[in-house]
C-alpha cells in the first residue's frame, strides 16, 4: 500500500464469511487445511497454526473493531486490521474477544475511550453488516480475497486457490507465484488495472 500512495485509495471492506456462508464463524477444520497453503505462497509472512483452545466463537467483533478504527484514522485502520490478522494467524489469539481487540487497539495507538464509545454504540455491526449486504448484492462478492476497483471490476489475484470436497481440502493447483514473484505479480495486475 505505502508504494501506491497519492495514486491509489486502498479501502479494506468487511465480508465477514461466517454471515455470507454456511460455515459459521471461522471454521478451525478448514482453515487449518488452508494455513499451510498461505505460508508456501508467503514464506516471509508469521504463519504459525493455531494453538490453544481459545479459538474464536465469532470474528464478528474485529471487523466492527476495524470499523471503529476507520472513524479515528483510516490509515492506521489498515494498520490495526493487519494487527488483528497477525494476533489470530500468527500469534493463536482470540480476535473475537473484545480485551483482546482493545488491547491491540491501545498497541497500534488509537484514542481507546473513543473507540470503546464506537464499539459499544452498535453502529459498528450495522455498517459491517451493510458492506456486507452491498458486496453480495451490488458487486456479486463470493469470498474472500477480493480485489477490485471502485467500479466493480474484479481482478484476479495471484494466488491458489484450494480444491474442496465435503469440506477437506482435495488438491490445490500449481502456486501461480511466490514471496516476492507475488507481490511483483500484484503490482503488475494494479498497474495494468489503472488508467
Amino acid at each position: 500500500m505505502p508504494e501506491y500512495q497519492g495514486r491509489i485509495r486502498f479501502r479494506i471492506r468487511p465480508f465477514p464469511l461466517e454471515v455470507a456462508g454456511d460455515e459459521g464463524a471461522a471454521p478451525r477444520h478448514i482453515l487449518e487445511q488452508e494455513w499451510w497453503l498461505a505460508a508456501l505462497q508467503e514464506p516471509d509472512a508469521r504463519f504459525a497454526p493455531f494453538h490453544g483452545d481459545d479459538w474464536p466463537t465469532t470474528t464478528l467483533p474485529a471487523f466492527d473493531a476495524v470499523w471503529c478504527a476507520t472513524q479515528q484514522d483510516e490509515a492506521l485502520a489498515h494498520t490495526y486490521d493487519l494487527r488483528i490478522r497477525t494476533a489470530f494467524f500468527a500469534e493463536s489469539r482470540n480476535i473475537g474477544r473484545h480485551d483482546v481487540l482493545l488491547a491491540l487497539a491501545e498497541e497500534v495507538g488509537f484514542d481507546i475511550a473513543q473507540f470503546i464509545r464506537d464499539f459499544e454504540s452498535g453502529a459498528a455491526r450495522t455498517a459491517v453488516l451493510e458492506e456486507l449486504r452491498i458486496g453480495q448484492e451490488q458487486y456479486r462478492v463470493r469470498g474472500t480475497p477480493t480485489l477490485m476497483l471502485a467500479d466493480g471490476t474484479k481482478l484476479r489475484l495471484p494466488i491458489a486457490f484450494p480444491v474442496m470436497r465435503e469440506r477437506k481440502v482435495v488438491a490445490v493447483g500449481r502456486l501461480p507465484c511466490c514471496g516476492e514473484g507475488c507481490l511483483d505479480s500484484t503490482r503488475a495486475l494494479i498497474e495494468k488495472a489503472l488508467p
